[in-house]
């Protein structure tokens, strides 16, 4: 494809990212900052210079990200990729459990891929710059450094391999990790206390969750769910009285 049409992703992705990161960062850091002080996570807030550092390396990550996403449309995906147009073709159910079951890959891919960069002969070189936002804002969504970006982008070759996907799924899965990782370096808690102490609740990753790994750089390796946290023990030990410690200022 031409360079026209890469900037034309690149653009798309910017505006995308601009618009969840800096909606969630108008509400929470400029005109409601008093009113949702109660279920802020950590009572300190980010300097101007980590802001502008999380932008630029969210910047940057998007120049790979639209690498994916027009190599997507490449010969060689169509081919041996699993995309499909026609919605007909598997129908509207599957349609939106594809949806669901995107996000139960890219969480497992990402729990190890995560882990694995957290060893100390790779955390360096791959994951140190997202560290850097030790109380992240929502900037920090896609702050990583080059080589931590090719490896978060690697999730959508492995799902057009995997599953059949039609690209309003594709479209769909995009936005939704956007929006829960904005979500997740959030700074607050948003969930209330009604669903994080419910069946649901308790295997739902939380804004409260990552910014702790972020604050203790190690465990909550999770993104969408805690089950691998879970299962390998790698939740940290003070998780549930911090985060109930922030919803209960909520409880009716």
């Amino acid at each position: 494809m031409s360079l026209a049409s890469y900037v034309h992703f690149y653009l798309m992705l910017l505006l995308r990212y601009s618009a969840i990161a800096g909606i969630a960062f108008l509400i929470f850091y400029i005109l409601f900052r008093k009113k949702f002080e109660r279920i802020r996570i950590q009572k300190h807030f980010p300097k101007r210079n980590d802001y502008a550092r999380e932008i630029l390396f969210s910047f940057s990550t998007l120049i790979i990200f639209a690498l994916y996403a027009i190599s997507l449309w490449s010969p060689f995906i169509k081919q041996h990729g699993r995309i499909y147009h026609d919605i007909n073709e598997y129908g509207w159910a599957y349609f939106i459990i594809s949806i669901f079951i995107t996000l139960l890959i890219h969480d497992t891919y990402f729990y190890w891929t995560h882990r694995l960069m957290h060893h100390p002969k790779l955390f360096k070189l791959f994951h140190l710059t997202h560290h850097r936002s030790i109380n992240p804002s929502p900037w920090a969504a896609y702050a990583f450094n080059p080589l931590e970006a090719i490896v978060e982008g690697g999730i959508i070759w492995v799902l057009v391999f995997t599953i059949p996907l039609h690209p309003f799924a594709i479209a769909s899965f995009m936005a939704i990790q956007l929006t829960y990782n904005v979500y997740g370096h959030l700074g607050y808690e948003i969930y209330p206390y009604w669903l994080v102490n419910s069946s649901l609740g308790k295997w739902l990753n939380t804004s409260t969750n990552h910014n702790m790994h972020h604050k203790y750089f190690h465990d909550n390796y999770g993104l969408y769910f805690r089950f691998w946290d879970s299962a390998m023990k790698t939740t940290n030990p003070h998780y549930e009285k911090t985060i109930n410690e922030i919803v209960s200022k909520r409880k009716p």
